[in-house]
């Protein structure tokens, strides 16, 4: 997913005392009550002294079996104890708050092990171009629609990006058209402001013809490095679509002059998206050097609640990743966690790099068309991958195609060699076609696999039918395999790919059920145990943060979030209907459901 550029907002940013309306971030000491409709709901009352918990299914993710307890005693931000009630009474003080859970669910606080936090703000900021479940665009028509009605209602945002028209989420593979939207549908919206709209991969991109205009984008413009200009049949002319290195280059134009005001309540707004989905540990997973001071720059003022963990783009922020390096200590809940690779595309797009070929390949392509590399001289990724290993930087490469995870095995591989083995857990983000050989050498390299099984059912029937074939689509995101290889894994979103709702990432790693009701893969289904293991005790081991988050136990963060159904007891296909009833982090309610 792409990361926009918010440098300007580091001098903003700094003298605000309160910055949230809704009372989210911890400086703020009042709720905003003015509109209920609204739930993010967020207490910032100071910790309780102590608070015990009991009266529901407390699931702590300890070991590779469900264990409840019956209580928990929580004291200055940390679980003093986890066992049975009578016992933990006897901790009770005169100032400890009891709290009935009335038969609900306390678990560890989620723990996002990717996604991209900023980009969630622009795409809850920009319109709405998803299909179902999480927007109303089927077709191109609808898509019109929808532009022009955000169009209509947000003209100061408009202004303020120099008459840019920002729309996000569109899927080809959900239109009923099947295809992209051109420069002459975008132009039906207007041909005076400029118009770009992301795909839900957001490795992929349309714009008018106004927006060509303002790019420099014509029949004599080369493809860029790593990306590709979409033309129309049998002309060089560019008929509004982009893929890759085009749409990044594009956006960071389309938001050059964005004001530090926008970019500041995007990034409240997703870290309130977070917070209400049950977030307590999110990241930042390709960040800029301005993204990255941009939340070092909230958690200096203390107005950052949950823990981010940043991964700048080790190919374009070398220096900036040589200054401050990286770190696994947090300052006022942020740090550098390492660096991120990008290696490929997306295979819903069709530019994830593939070594067999695509089964329908886009139009203009060949038979053997296979997608292609982020970067085809391995050199400069022998390079970045060994600068790492220098610096002790653990890394994270995006790599969906098997083709792209091979070449980062081999780079890894090097590395290792040269560098040693030490305890890296150095992961590969996505993983969606990994090879049962690749899965056996990955575990020899230590790596880690974290799966976007989501795929299953946003993109199950497309890779079925489009992308892969029945064969290779059964085997996205192989989550069965790994664990019948003892390899630890850990599930994401990506966000804003898919909204950060993470019952829906549970249901998909359980169900792998695609939109049409098919099942993607019978075999590489887990159980709801091993899917929350995945967002909880593993994500909390892929971040070396085991020894204080993802399960319930003496010693560990208070970082909780309640739940209105176990899932491990309701029907596997109800557990996407579960409900966040509140976050707590370091034992603080952040986050509490409207009644």
């Amino acid at each position: 997913m792409l990361q926009l550029n918010p440098s300007q907002l580091v001098r903003f940013i700094a003298p605000i005392i309160c910055i949230s309306s809704f009372g989210l971030l911890s400086a703020c000491t009042n709720i905003a009550q003015s509109d209920p409709t609204k739930s993010q709901t967020v207490t910032t009352s100071l910790p309780q002294a102590s608070t015990l918990f009991y009266g529901g299914s407390i699931l702590t993710m300890q070991g590779m079996s469900p264990h409840y307890v019956e209580a928990l005693f929580v004291k200055d931000g940390k679980i003093v104890f986890a066992g049975d009630l009578n016992q933990a009474q006897k901790l009770k003080q005169k100032n400890t708050q009891v709290i009935n859970l009335k038969r609900h669910t306390l678990l560890p606080g989620f723990i996002d092990a990717h996604s991209h936090l900023n980009s969630v703000g622009l795409q809850q900021t920009v319109a709405n171009l998803y299909p179902t479940p999480d927007g109303n665009v089927s077709d191109i028509p609808s898509l019109i629609h929808e532009l022009s009605l955000w169009q209509q209602k947000n003209p100061d945002f408009i202004k303020a990006t120099s008459g840019w028209i920002i729309g996000n989420g569109y899927d080809d593979a959900q239109l009923n058209e099947k295809r992209h939207p051109t420069a002459d549908d975008l132009d039906l919206v207007s041909t005076n402001h400029p118009i770009i709209v992301l795909h839900q991969s957001g490795h992929l991109a349309s714009v008018n013809h106004k927006a060509l205009e303002v790019l420099n984008i014509n029949q004599n413009t080369p493809n860029p490095t790593g990306g590709i200009i979409r033309r129309k049949a049998n002309s060089q002319e560019p008929n509004g679509v982009l893929e890759e290195a085009a749409v990044f280059s594009a956006m960071a134009t389309a938001f050059s002059q964005v004001p530090p005001e926008i970019m500041q309540n995007m990034a409240k707004t997703a870290l309130n998206t977070y917070i209400k989905n049950g977030y307590t540990t999110v990241q930042e997973g390709r960040a800029d050097h301005g993204t990255a001071e941009l939340w070092r720059s909230f958690a200096a003022i203390n107005q950052l609640n949950i823990d981010v963990v940043v991964y700048p783009d080790i190919m374009n922020e070398k220096n900036y990743m040589l200054k401050n390096g990286s770190s696994l200590n947090y300052q006022n809940h942020f740090r550098i966690g390492g660096v991120k690779i990008s290696l490929d595309g997306s295979p819903q797009g069709k530019t994830a790099w593939l070594t067999q070929p695509y089964l329908v390949p886009p139009e203009g392509k060949s038979k053997d068309y296979r997608g292609y590399p982020a970067y085809p001289d391995i050199k400069q990724v022998q390079d970045a991958i060994n600068l790492a290993y220098q610096n002790h930087w653990q890394i994270l490469a995006h790599a969906n195609g098997d083709a792209a995870i091979d070449q980062y095995l081999t780079t890894i591989e090097k590395a290792n060699t040269q560098y040693g083995y030490a305890d890296r857990r150095n992961v590969i983000i996505h993983a969606q076609t990994m090879r049962e050989d690749q899965l056996d050498q990955a575990k020899k390299l230590g790596l880690i696999p974290s799966f976007f099984s989501l795929h299953t059912y946003y993109w199950g029937d497309w890779h079925k039918h489009e992308t892969l074939g029945a064969e290779r689509a059964n085997r996205i995101s192989p989550t069965g395999s790994a664990l019948r290889k003892n390899m630890i894994f850990t599930e994401h979103h990506d966000a804003p790919v898919i909204p950060p709702k993470n019952m829906m990432v549970i249901d998909a790693t359980v169900n792998r059920t695609t939109r049409s009701g098919d099942v993607l893969g019978e075999d590489q289904k887990v159980s709801p145990y091993i899917a929350l293991k995945s967002v909880t005790d593993w994500a909390a081991y892929q971040y070396f943060e085991e020894k204080n988050k993802g399960t319930l136990e003496q010693g560990k963060l208070a970082d909780l979030v309640l739940l209105d159904q176990d899932p491990l007891k309701v029907p596997s296909q109800k557990i996407k209907d579960i409900k966040i009833l509140a976050t707590y982090k370091e034992g603080r309610l952040i986050y509490q459901r409207p009644q």
